[in-house]
């Protein structure tokens, strides 16, 4: 694994942001929650993929790209792989609503403190497992990476 600058700097573009998600919460600006929050997870998730060396998708949610590589990720990403997945997949579904809405759906309006608390939750969760697990050196186990 090679953690490369621009890794790095997705890292630290997503730890700023979820420090960010406290001010939205504390303005109840829910919405931006919600909406940073994917932004934390996509930032993160993409950081992991170019550490691994896979190459990174143009898409908001990468999970399907984290299971076709599983092989290349350290075993606690692989450990908590489904609910990685799970919060990408739902976050990403958020992503326009939280931000635009439609005409019946208001974000300031539909976002609660329990979404925001939520979104803050999963994003945390996952920076910190992507983090520890950089930051431990963690690779793949060795009988499961690719020769």
């Amino acid at each position: 694994m090679k953690t490369d600058e621009l890794a790095l700097a997705y890292l630290e573009k997503a730890s700023v942001r979820l420090e960010a998600l406290d001010f939205y919460r504390e303005r109840q600006a829910y919405s931006d929650v919600v909406r940073e929050a994917q932004t934390v997870v996509e930032l993160t998730l993409k950081a992991l993929l170019r550490v691994v060396g896979v190459e990174v998708p143009k898409v908001h949610d990468v999970g399907r790209s984290l299971e076709d590589n599983r092989d290349l990720l350290p075993t606690p990403i692989v450990d908590h792989l489904t609910r990685i997945r799970s919060i990408s997949k739902r976050l990403r579904k958020e992503l326009e609503l939280s931000m635009y809405g439609t005409d019946d759906f208001v974000p300031t309006a539909e976002y609660d403190l329990a979404d925001a608390d939520l979104a803050i939750e999963e994003a945390g969760f996952v920076l910190d497992v992507v983090r520890g697990s950089l930051a431990r050196g963690e690779s793949a186990p060795r009988d499961e990476r690719r020769q």
